[in-house]
């Protein structure tokens, strides 16, 4: 490529072209330039691009970073139908389908609640074991207990559970805490954080996140809706980079199958190592607007929050009655 060439990408344009090939669209044709290489090759190619007039060659260039930037904002628009499709709002072809994968989902749950509930019992156990030991000390002194009976008293009094239990009861926790109710669940993983983070305001307050969350975003602070958008994008983005690793599996049509494992693995990736985080990460800060900010809410409406939570529920949903009825 001549100097003059190279001159051209100065200034701003050299900022946009940098800025274009960090960008999934860029992978995605790059995949296709050295699909097309394979099939014409290279030296030919370099010869007829060195062939053309400098003017061309830059043209071409323009054309190639246009084309990258227009696949780019025509993708982003698909950004939530992508998203909603992860989450396992599929087609009614796919019922059977979408069907099995809640009955997994169903089974994982049941078999994680009995895994709970096991370790929970002797949790119970230990603790009751150690009530028992305090009344003796207490009735009689701790002279009555042997040896034995105090070391394991002591360890009692420091952890009811060992390590081992404590680390498996921590993940038990959190992937139930991740599952929505046995009517709500959804055929993926990431359509079943999101659900469960949906349901929490429901649950604990009475109201429904889909109803108010319109409401409730007009009154949050700023540095709040900053880190709630901040968090969206970065769910959209991983959507985004997962369709682009669905799309690269096309130039598998083009004779090159190298296409197929590499968009798999890519998509595989994006999805268990940045759109569920990302999806945990913003359902939290949607579960937390609601129990720092509600509030503002029936503040707002003019509506008084009780005091007792087990009668904000029945309030909660008198008001999303109102909000979504109008009565």
């Amino acid at each position: 490529m001549t100097a003059k060439v190279l001159d051209s990408f100065g200034g701003k344009f050299a900022e946009q072209w940098v800025a274009t090939l960090l960008t999934p669209a860029f992978m995605f044709w790059l995949g296709g330039f050295v699909a097309t290489i394979q099939w014409f090759g290279w030296e030919s190619l370099v010869t007829k691009f060195t062939s053309y007039p400098e003017l061309l060659q830059v043209a071409i260039l323009v054309v190639g970073l246009c084309i990258v930037s227009a696949s780019a904002f025509v993708v982003q628009r698909f950004d939530f139908p992508v998203l909603r499709f992860l989450e396992g709002y599929w087609y009614p072809w796919l019922r059977p389908l979408q069907q099995h994968c809640i009955q997994r989902y169903r089974d994982r749950k049941d078999k994680l609640t009995k895994q709970s509930n096991a370790i929970r019992a002797i949790e119970a156990q230990q603790k009751a074991k150690l009530q028992a030991y305090k009344n003796t000390i207490e009735t009689s002194g701790a002279a009555t207990l042997t040896a034995t009976e105090r070391d394991e008293f002591l360890q009692l009094s420091e952890r009811l559970l060992t390590p081992a239990q404590q680390e498996i009861l921590v993940r038990l926790r959190q992937e139930l805490r991740e599952m929505p109710a046995n009517v709500d669940l959804m055929p993926t993983r990431l359509g079943n954080v999101l659900r469960a983070a949906e349901r929490k305001p429901l649950d604990k307050y009475g109201l429904d996140a889909i109803i108010c969350w319109s409401r409730l975003w007009l009154l949050l602070p700023d540095a709040v809706k900053k880190d709630l958008q901040t968090a969206r994008v970065d769910l959209d983005s991983a959507a985004r980079v997962w369709l682009w690793s669905a799309l690269f599996t096309l130039w598998s049509l083009a004779g090159e199958l190298w296409a197929i494992p590499l968009g798999v693995v890519s998509a595989a990736f994006t999805y268990y190592y940045w759109a569920v985080p990302a999806a945990r990460t913003y359902g939290s800060l949607i579960e937390a607007a609601f129990d720092l900010y509600r509030h503002l809410l029936y503040q707002s409406l003019r509506w008084d929050l009780p005091a007792d939570p087990n009668l904000e529920r029945q309030v909660g949903q008198q008001l999303i009655e109102y909000l979504w009825r109008g009565f």
